[in-house]
């Protein structure tokens, strides 16, 4: 009977959660169904990572060690489980925001039931019913769940991680702490899997629990905390291991640049910590925040019948002490961060919930209708903040201030039109589209998205913030998309560039749409593209070069205007390298003056088409010689190289001479090619510290020029190709190229081949030395790096940055002692 009566509680409790979650799923389905906004910038970020998960699982090879490493690094920035997750819904219910944010289902029944679980297992399970019901019902969390950002799932597994280590602290069977101890390890991975900042939340519980068990030597307890560790790290290590380098990057990104930018205040103020408090009101709602606080004094005041329920009063005072040490911890942990959010601090909302529904159910006797007239109140707050009802406004402003998040109901934004218009005008290039306009509905990373959706062939990229930037953007950029009025956060140096596009000769204005608040938007197009592609009748055997357009004299100290016209099948020209060599006229030697390796189309040829199917691919660029070069008269020759098959082939060349003529002025020249870019700053890795400061501030903007950075791989197999095939003087100018390009990919392996063949050419440069032991560290191979890195400190014993990587490979070796000496 007994049993009988158990399992039905037990069944009437995962109900009454069932209900609770299916609904709150249907509330956010209907707003979604409603709602005709787009993904904001955030939201539109994280979508795009999501979309290249989801094409990446199409080829999944879980047994290639370089597939893992290349789907590690999709996203660099932050863990990927997020977008991993969403790509799986997309896989089952299609691509897009709405189906994407079906997630939530999932997100939603794990937080309902950690929340409920938490309840429980500290008060009892009434407890844990109104907490998991009050949860969904705070401001904060049912507006941040209708977008697809990482602020739910980090909330979610952080409160599910915290719910396993509150089983194990609270469990007395020994069995069961084991068993809880490897739950906690997952979820604790997968929780560092989401976003770092978790441990704003479980350090101050964990550090706690260590302490505590170290102090009473329980060290069976201290044991367990030290495989639960361990158990993370078989989730979370993989990624950290392939992008820890980031990680230094990202807390300044993350942190002091956008705080300044947003005008957080300073951390000697009291309004840094007083920031999450006076936002509590708007997080969770005056009616949940007041009636479960005055209903607890009034317990503790002795105002309410005796507790039914018999809750041990040594066991809620432990319970309360463990939701402090949670709340407390992580609010002074995120209250001394410098960037502030609200949404940084969701996480510690569930664990609040916790606490009033203990304050809620202390509502009892004549009194105990409050629970329900609260909860029911906070329902109808929710509908009238989410939902347009006539007259509402008012009761929605004076119960929940400032938290109204209506769906958008009014015309549709024309970015899908603003995309397809832009592959019709090119339909068979990569279009990157430089985004001047920097509103929520029209921004770079909207158009991104949106451009991704359309089978990665519209990129969308955000202009430089600097003049010297926008000056070198104007010459970059084939598309611009501006706007009129409202331009959010766009620069005043921007949107002056963008006046000048209606009267530039240079770009022809392709379409203007009507935005909804009768702005105007604008795409543009260079009306002598960089690239173009024709179709044509015709099929080749092999790879054509039709002409040559140059001018017939030209100083090598300058950038020099070339256009070459192709002509060839689709799939010969899409793999297509060509390496141009140009030689001394006359001279029987074969010596090369410079050269103009590319690959066809700059790399951004786009479709699949019939392997017979003819094209013409005509490049409109620069190309510059080396400052070495003389004057005299230079003849052109040019190899084919096959990217994917090897195969390469000599290629029959115009009758073309340049002469150089050191004494002209520059010529008017389009931008010079991102691969000649590259290896021109690449040199400048011969100068140590000060040469890497040109290199990464040039890079930062030539990924933005090429959306794939594809370039990179076209250096990579370009000079690999020409240091097997011919000894030339330019040995170690081409090294530093190979060096740059296989270090930018992130590829350790060919970068430590490139180095040690640099290390071979010059030996006597002591950064050689360093960049290959900085890359053994990258490679987490510590004692490979100490030995690289001994000729560098032989040569310059005095240069701090060798000392810190001496100090970081003894660190990663266990030699405490002297890593800590080294860095301090």
């Amino acid at each position: 009977m007994l049993r009988k009566k158990f399992s039905a509680s037990q069944a009437r409790i995962w109900i009454i959660l069932g209900l609770i979650w299916l609904g709150s799923n249907l509330c956010d389905r209907l707003w979604l169904i409603l709602d005709q906004s787009l993904p904001a910038w955030d939201q539109s970020n994280h979508l795009t990572k999501s979309l290249q998960y989801y094409y990446s699982l199409n080829s999944l090879e879980i047994f290639n060690g370089e597939w893992w490493r290349n789907f590690w690094m999709i996203s660099t920035k932050y863990p990927p489980i997020t977008y991993i997750i969403g790509a799986f819904f997309q896989k089952i219910f299609g691509l897009g925001n709405d189906q994407a944010l079906l997630s939530n289902l999932l997100y939603n029944g794990i937080l309902i039931v950690s929340v409920y679980i938490i309840g429980k297992t500290l008060f009892n399970s009434k407890v844990g019913l109104w907490s998991a019901g009050l949860t969904l019902l705070f401001p904060r969390l049912y507006q941040t769940r209708l977008q697809f950002l990482l602020d739910t799932p980090l909330m979610t597994l952080t409160v599910a991680s915290f719910c396993c280590l509150t089983v194990w602290k609270f469990e007395n069977n020994r069995q069961k702490q084991w068993l809880w101890t490897i739950i906690f390890g997952l979820g604790w991975g997968l929780a560092l899997l989401t976003k770092q900042s978790v441990m704003f939340f479980l350090f101050t519980p964990l550090v706690w629990l260590a302490i505590t068990y170290l102090w009473q030597k329980k060290w069976e307890r201290v044991l367990q905390l030290w495989v639960s560790f361990l158990v993370s790290s078989l989730v979370w290590f993989p990624w950290y291991r392939t992008n820890w380098i980031y990680l230094f990057s990202t807390v300044q990104n993350s942190n002091a640049i956008p705080a300044t930018y947003e005008g957080d205040p300073p951390l000697n103020t009291i309004a840094a910590w007083t920031y999450y408090w006076q936002d509590l009101p708007l997080a969770v709602g005056w009616v949940l925040l007041l009636v479960p606080v005055v209903g607890l004094l009034l317990h503790l005041l002795g105002k309410f019948p005796k507790d039914k329920d018999n809750i041990d009063n040594k066991k809620v005072v432990n319970s309360i002490q463990w939701l402090v040490i949670y709340f407390v911890g992580s609010y002074l942990i995120c209250s001394a961060i410098f960037n502030k959010d609200t949404r940084y601090i969701m996480s510690y909302l569930p664990i609040l919930a916790v606490f009033f529904g203990y304050g809620l159910t202390r509502w009892r006797g004549k009194w105990q209708s409050v629970r329900w007239i609260t909860v029911l109140l906070a329902i109808v707050v929710m509908i009238t903040n989410l939902f347009p009802i006539p007259k509402s406004e008012q009761f929605s402003l004076f119960l929940s201030p400032g938290v109204s998040f209506r769906p958008y109901l009014g015309q549709e934004v024309p970015v899908k039109d603003i995309i397809k218009t832009a592959q019709q005008t090119t339909p068979y290039q990569r279009i990157n589209l430089g985004v001047i306009a920097n509103t929520d509905n029209i921004n770079h990373n909207t158009i991104n998205y949106y451009g991704q959706l359309a089978n990665f062939q519209v990129y969308g990229r955000e202009l430089g913030n600097k003049e010297e930037y926008i000056e070198q953007d104007s010459h970059s950029f084939d598309w611009f998309l501006s706007k009129t009025g409202d331009n959010g956060f766009a620069r005043e140096n921007q949107l002056e560039f963008a006046k000048t596009l209606n009267n530039n000769s240079d770009f022809n204005l392709i379409k203007t749409w009507k935005m909804p608040d009768q702005s105007l938007v604008k795409l543009y197009h260079r009306q002598q593209a960089s690239v173009t592609v024709q179709p044509i009748t015709k099929s080749f055997d092999k790879i054509h070069l039709d002409k040559v357009i140059i001018p017939q004299q030209a100083s090598s100290n300058y950038p020099i205007p070339i256009t070459y016209e192709w002509s060839g099948n689709w799939q010969e020209l899409k793999d297509g390298l060509v390496l141009l060599s140009w030689y001394t006229e006359g001279v029987e030697n074969n010596e090369i003056a410079w050269i103009h390796d590319h690959g066809i189309g700059e790399g951004m040829l786009w479709g699949n088409f019939p392997d017979n199917q003819g094209f013409k691919v005509s490049e409109t660029m620069s190309m510059l010689p080396v400052q070495t070069v003389k004057n005299g008269n230079y003849s052109l020759r040019a190899i084919y190289l096959n990217r994917k098959t090897n195969e390469s082939y000599l290629i029959s060349v115009p009758d073309v001479t340049l002469t150089i003529n050191n004494t002209l002025n520059p010529l008017p020249s389009p931008q010079l090619d991102l691969g000649t870019q590259l290896r021109n700053v690449s040199i400048n890795l011969g100068e140590g510290i000060s040469g890497l400061d040109t290199i990464f501030t040039k890079v930062g903007r030539f990924n933005q020029y090429d959306p794939i950075q594809d370039y990179l791989k076209q250096t990579e197999i370009a000079l690999n190709y020409r240091l097997d095939h011919s000894l030339q003087n330019h040995q170690l100018d081409w090294t530093y190229g190979l060096v740059l390009s296989q270090v930018l990919q992130e590829d350790p392996q060919g970068a430590i081949a490139a180095l040690k063949r640099l290390i071979n050419i010059a030996p006597n440069n002591p950064y050689h030395h360093a960049y290959l032991a900085f890359v053994y560290l990258y490679n987490w191979q510590p004692r490979a790096a100490e030995q690289a890195l001994k000729p560098a400190l032989e040569m310059e014993p005095n240069i701090e940055e060798f000392k810190m990587l001496e100090g970081i490979s003894a660190l990663m070796q266990g030699n405490l002692i002297k890593g800590w000496k080294l860095l301090t």
